[in-house]
């Protein structure tokens, strides 16, 4: 049988300059969060929204890459803006982090936001069982595209970016919504598993004015079972342990 130390120990994920409790958000610490945390824009971002920040690992990212930026955390589940709370607390950075309990859709704020960072919930298809937090967290059902990039394009600043994470084979219904709402690609990064593999996720960035050129690139999270890339190990060796 496990001992309470090592179950207390298994919650808690350990980065560089901070660990996060990850154990009532129902969406648990993954490659997804931490790619968009270590690869979104942050250079002259002094408001910072996460949305669907969970157990608060991509907002505490951000609170460590930008210095002076204040970061709000929202989470709809308030089980995991509790979580969220709590890692913000023990974190060096709790004074510039915020969590907020609301959904999305019905989101107001005083200030817009320079920045607006999300790994929203991606299955839009299938049958949702019912009682099954993580699966929730992980359907279109309480947020979707439309959802998220029209709140978003309300709330950011002229010069703001929408940063996110999602299926590749969900490109063509991002692009679209984004163009619906005045917003235009500015970066793209293909994440492919392996060399050998299609692309399983992209990042993109949106911004209210045409970009000069469109940034286009891609990463490879590793050649095979934990051997990473240069690539991927030069993205996370701020935040991973182990890189």
């Amino acid at each position: 049988m496990m001992s309470v130390m090592a179950r207390k120990k298994e919650r808690i994920f350990r980065f560089k300059r901070f660990s996060v409790v990850n154990e009532r958000s129902a969406m648990k610490v993954g490659t997804d969060g931490v790619l968009l945390g270590a690869w979104c824009t942050v250079h002259g971002m002094d408001r910072i929204l996460d949305v669907g920040t969970g157990c608060g690992v991509i907002a505490l990212m951000l609170a460590q890459r930008a210095e002076n930026a204040q970061i709000d955390g929202l989470e709809i589940d308030a089980e995991a803006a509790d979580e969220a709370r709590l890692n913000f607390a023990s974190s060096e950075w709790g004074s510039r982090l915020l969590v907020q309990c609301a959904d999305y859709k019905w989101f107001t704020n005083e200030s817009k936001y320079d920045l607006i960072v999300s790994n929203p919930p991606f299955f839009s298809a299938g049958v949702l069982p019912t009682g099954n937090e993580r699966t929730m967290a992980r359907h279109t059902t309480e947020l979707t595209f439309s959802d998220l990039i029209g709140k978003s394009a309300e709330l950011l600043t002229e010069d703001g970016l929408l940063a996110i994470i999602v299926p590749a084979d969900a490109e063509t219904e991002i692009m679209y919504h984004a163009e619906k709402n005045g917003l235009r690609l500015k970066r793209i990064c293909r994440v492919k598993g392996t060399p050998q593999s299609e692309p399983k996720r992209i990042m993109c960035e949106f911004s209210k004015s045409y970009p000069r050129e469109i940034e286009e690139n891609e990463i490879v999270i590793e050649y095979s079972p934990l051997n990473f890339t240069e690539e991927y190990i030069r993205l996370t060796k701020d935040f991973y342990l182990k890189m």
